[in-house]
């Protein structure tokens, strides 16, 4: 959601006081945001609006762009998945043993999961943002940037991502809430 949603960017342009810790306007931050974006979602040329960027920093947001382009097709496969099991479960009988149905065992697995994972990430989420990108961006530094050449992440600072990250999250126990809930045996 917050890849897709810009809004939710915005919100934290005041919030965070982006303008007066970076000397530029909420225009200029909001248009080097956007067109950061569109070179991601539509294939634009890159830009960072009058922010400087180097080769590296654009090579980061060209591993982005692959990650933000898988990210919607497992979206997307998901939401299918979703609709045929839902389907076929209609037409299945469940064991008369089986306490509840299977979309209650997915939300718990999921639960779990990333319910590990959020632990570790509050715990330390500067160490799990370095774990992220080692796993994701695996054998590059390109993600570390210098506000010197690349000034786009002292518009991106680390407590941004980390909102995403408590977005998706909290968008995830909604789902979750949801898969126990149609995970009552009838």
């Amino acid at each position: 959601m917050p890849i897709l949603w810009r809004g939710f960017y915005y919100l934290h342009i005041d919030a965070l006081h982006l303008p007066a810790l970076t000397g530029w306007s909420k225009e200029t931050i909001r248009e080097a945001y956007d067109q950061m974006m569109d070179y991601e979602w539509k294939n634009a040329p890159f830009s960072t609006g009058v922010l400087r960027w180097s080769e590296e920093g654009q090579k980061h947001f060209e591993d982005v762009r692959v990650l933000f382009h898988l990210d919607v097709r497992i979206l997307v496969i998901s939401a299918v998945c979703l609709l045929l099991l839902t389907l076929i479960r209609r037409r299945m009988r469940l064991s008369s043993h089986a306490t509840r149905a299977p979309s209650f065992y997915a939300g718990l697995g999921i639960l779990i999961f990333f319910g590990i994972i959020t632990i570790l990430a509050a715990t330390d989420f500067d160490r799990a943002f370095t774990v992220f990108h080692k796993i994701f961006f695996p054998g590059k530094d390109n993600w570390i940037f210098d506000w010197r050449t690349d000034e786009i992440i002292l518009i991106l600072p680390q407590i941004y991502f980390r909102n995403c990250a408590i977005l998706a999250v909290s968008l995830m126990a909604v789902g979750v809430f949801f898969c126990f809930l149609s995970g009552k045996k009838k």
